[in-house]
């Protein structure tokens, strides 16, 4: 597991209701699904890397989906959306003289997130697509809140003349998927690349600002 893991670190601290065998099986999941993900990783591989039988897992859980479940439902309801509301608020809720600048802070928040979560982002962004338990979760605890608060930002922009009028859910889109594009190349697939963060960063907000930014 990725030493800055925060949440998850959060997670075991508070954890009082887990044992200590149960601890190292879900921090050897963890490692496994992050870095092999969840259909490639088998039981066995876990529980080696646990130092644990086999037999000891499923005595705790069921099958290799309640185990992933173990790990990511109480991490989503208990820490994940509680930690992602408040931490995007600070930017939601900081009044920025210009778009420009809200997305600059916007990418920087994410970016410190993923570092600092990085082997829960992974198995998020692995399962999500695949795992409809992950996505009600999702949908339940993080999208509704976090949608609405961005909902009113693009509403104050349009209103200032600097964004184009699209429906609010759409722009929110155009910018989620834009950043989030650039932080899953940069920490998922193209981790071997020399970066030039701070130029690809001016890159990304400077393809929002021009697809979004109304005319003069």
């Amino acid at each position: 597991m990725n030493d800055q893991d925060l949440l998850l670190s959060q997670w075991f601290e508070d954890a009082d209701d887990l044992t200590e065998k149960q601890k190292q099986i879900l921090l050897a999941a963890i490692d496994s699904f992050s870095e092999k993900g969840y259909a490639a990783t088998s039981t066995s591989e876990i529980a080696k890397k646990a130092g644990v039988a086999e037999g000891t897992i499923f005595r705790h859980y069921k099958t290799k989906k309640d185990l992933l479940m173990a790990i990511v439902a109480p991490t989503m309801a208990r820490f994940l959306a509680p930690f992602i509301i408040k931490d995007i608020s600070r930017v939601i809720n900081t009044d920025y003289p210009c778009f420009e600048d809200f997305l600059k802070a916007m990418v920087e928040n994410r970016k410190n997130f993923i570092q600092q979560n990085l082997s829960l982002f992974k198995i998020m962004l692995q399962e999500l697509p695949f795992q409809p338990e992950l996505q009600i979760q999702f949908k339940t605890h993080i999208l509704p809140e976090v949608y609405e608060r961005m909902k009113g930002l693009i509403i104050h922009y349009q209103a200032k003349g600097e964004i184009i009028e699209l429906p609010p859910y759409s722009v929110v889109r155009l910018i989620a998927s834009t950043i989030f594009g650039y932080l899953i190349g940069r920490y998922m697939l193209f981790t071997e690349v020399n970066w030039d963060e701070d130029a690809e960063i001016e890159r990304t907000i400077q393809f929002i600002m021009h697809g979004l930014a109304a005319k003069a």
